[in-house]
């Protein structure tokens, strides 16, 4: 079998597999998206909390022993 009827045949074979799927409709699909964008906010937000947080106790943390000494 040549390299262009290889080609050929995962191509017929992947339209049929993606006839077969399982497609959402309009409202599941927002649905979705919504919880998607919310999630990444919400881990964007806990992210930033963190390393602000984690930033100023190291910084306070340093000047702590630099004034020590």
């Amino acid at each position: 079998m040549n390299p262009f009827q290889k080609i050929r045949t995962f191509y017929k074979e992947t339209l049929s597999e993606l006839g077969k799927a399982s497609w959402p409709n309009f409202e599941e699909l927002r649905g979705s998206t919504i919880v998607v964008i919310a999630g990444v906010a919400i881990l964007g937000l806990f992210i930033s909390v963190s390393d602000f947080s984690l930033t100023n106790c190291v910084e306070l943390l340093t000047m702590l022993i630099r004034t020590q000494i």
